[in-house]
């Protein structure tokens, strides 16, 4: 995944993580073809990129409790989408992370 970080010219700031969602499920689990209007977005994605962290008072910066290639949990409405190129990718706060898969 770092290969596809120096890909994409979006720089995360602040405390903001890119991610790229995974792929939603092509079939259902009772075996049927889901189309695209019916397939749910996962709520679960690979950390891309990472800001600076958060600034405190004193100047200094937070360290992220995730790493680039991380899979990550995060709530359904977190970040905001963004396209680029083609593909699919969300920024959101650390804060809407919810735990790491692994």
């Amino acid at each position: 995944m770092a290969e596809i970080a120096n890909q994409i010219a979006i720089r995360p700031l602040g405390d903001k993580v890119l991610i790229k969602r995974l792929e939603a499920a092509e079939i259902s689990a009772g075996g049927i073809v889901l189309p695209d209007s019916a397939k749910e977005k996962p709520a679960e994605g690979t950390v891309i990129a990472l800001g600076e962290g958060r600034r405190l008072e004193d100047g200094k910066r937070t360290d992220f409790t995730v790493k680039e290639n991380d899979t990550v949990l995060f709530t359904s409405y977190a970040g905001t989408e963004v396209k680029w190129e083609g593909g699919e990718y969300l920024i959101m706060s650390e804060d809407d992370i919810l735990g790491i898969v692994g």
